[in-house]
Parts: structure tokens; C-alpha cells; sequence
């Protein structure tokens, strides 16, 4: 395992993936060995016609030892959506990004971007 060379990259495949975000804090990506992720969009939705919630996420550079926020229980009006990143994020091999909410199922996650693999 090495840190994938960007110069080398033999594949670019695009992602998104989605969900509920729960008061537990889950792993949504864990990028696999020779690979990284460029993540380019981090939404937040709050689905909650009344309530505003919060939400944390969080990347391990340390394969799940010790986590570090990115956003840190910031609150998302009801109805309402809220971009997360401003500019470009590379997570590496065996980094995890994580989601964690202050009520169940009322905020959902989209990340966007692409799979960089020099395999």
C-alpha cells in the first residue's frame, strides 16, 4: 500500500452516493487500497419541515483511530440545504469520512466526485 500517484492515475471513475444521516457517527466512504477520492461536493438536506438540525462530519487520515471535523454541529434550517465545502477534498487509501446528526433521519448527505485509481 502506497500513496496512489496522481501522475500515474490509470482510471477516473465518477461517484455519488447518498443517505440518512443518523445520530450514530457512520463511515460514508472508506477509500480502498491504490485508489483516492476527490471529493468535490458535500451536501447536507434537512428533510424536516419544522426543525432545524445539526450535523458533524469528520475524516480519519489514520484508518479509523482518531477522526478530526471538517464541520463541526452546524445547524441546517428546516427545509433547507446547506453546501459543506468550498473547494476540493483528496481523501487517501484508508481514509474515512464520517456523518453524524442530532436527529435521526432528518438530515440526508449527498457526496459527489470522483475515484482516482493508479492500480
Amino acid at each position: 500500500m502506497a500513496t496512489p500517484n496522481l501522475v500515474n492515475v490509470t482510471t477516473v471513475t465518477p461517484f455519488t452516493i447518498n443517505g440518512a444521516v443518523t445520530t450514530s457517527n457512520q463511515d460514508i466512504i472508506d477509500v480502498t487500497a491504490e485508489t483516492c477520492r476527490k471529493i468535490n461536493t458535500i451536501l447536507i438536506a434537512n428533510v424536516d419541515g419544522t426543525n432545524a438540525a445539526d450535523v458533524t462530519v469528520s475524516i480519519s487520515t489514520d484508518n479509523g483511530s482518531t477522526s478530526r471535523s471538517i464541520a463541526s454541529t452546524i445547524s441546517v434550517p428546516a427545509d433547507s440545504t446547506l453546501s459543506l465545502l468550498s473547494t476540493t477534498l483528496y481523501l487517501d487509501e484508508t481514509d474515512i469520512l464520517k456523518i453524524q446528526g442530532s436527529a435521526n433521519n432528518d438530515l440526508e448527505y449527498t457526496v459527489s466526485g470522483e475515484i482516482l485509481n493508479d492500480a
